[in-house]
């Protein structure tokens, strides 16, 4: 198994608010770990938020004694709750957040979990698969039948995620469990990517690029060409290598 993470400002953007961490090696209780987040609350919070919450991630796994695929979860959650205590007492983080897809591969089973819109896929030699479901307000509106796909109020809003790591005072995460035959790669990515590059050309990037590091880059390169209108974060891994 072997990774890559690239971030990149993108072209429109001042500031860089993602944050990623790698790690092919044990991280406390967890035998790797791998880590997305995209902050949002203004140029100093959003960049504050998803740094913050690596760290509180961290901090917790590393000293917890739970089982690896709870220990995820107890970090995103030990996360939420600290961000949102400091949101709550310094008016210059007031209404920070941040996406996260948090990922770890135990025994052939990739582990996945996501607040928001940063996503993970699993890509094997035919297909891409989005795992994680984008927490959008749009689609829940689609959902309840409030508004369809076609509506301008659908691509007015279509940012708006309803669902943040340290947005409020508890947080909702969802969870997903990917079965590995050890020839697939595993892209986790912020919004910056995927709104920029549809998942046929992410596929056709990964499959016909020699290496992760080299896919890794092309895709950063395709946001940016297709306008690059935030910031772009991307962590490869190849199950199948090292």
């Amino acid at each position: 198994m072997y990774s890559v993470a690239l971030t990149d400002v993108g072209r429109k953007r001042l500031v860089n608010q993602d944050t990623v961490y790698i790690s092919d090696t044990p991280v406390g209780v967890l035998p790797n770990l791998y880590i997305v987040a995209d902050g949002m609350g203004g140029e100093k919070a959003g960049d504050y938020a998803s740094k913050s919450l690596i760290g509180y991630m961290l901090t917790y796994i590393e000293h917890t004694i739970k089982m690896p695929v709870t220990a995820i979860q107890g970090a995103i959650e030990y996360a939420n709750a600290n961000l949102f205590a400091e949101g709550s007492k310094n008016p210059n983080l007031s209404g920070m957040g941040t996406t996260v897809v948090a990922a770890s591969i135990i025994d052939n089973t990739l582990h996945v979990f996501n607040v928001g819109d940063s996503r993970c896929y699993v890509l094997d030699e035919n297909s891409i698969s989005q795992i994680t479901k984008d927490h959008y307000l749009v689609e829940m509106l689609v959902s309840k039948g409030e508004i369809t796909r076609e509506s301008a109020e659908y691509k007015e809003n279509k940012s708006k995620i309803t669902r943040a790591v340290g947005a409020e005072e508890r947080v909702l995460i969802d969870s997903f469990e990917v079965d590995l035959t050890g020839n697939e790669y595993v892209l986790l990515c912020s919004d910056g990517l995927t709104n920029m590059v549809d998942d046929r050309k992410i596929f056709n990037i990964i499959s016909s690029s020699a290496g992760v590091k080299s896919s890794a880059k092309r895709l950063v390169e395709e946001a940016n060409l297709s306008g690059g209108s935030d910031n772009i974060s991307i962590l490869l891994i190849d199950i199948n290598e090292g």
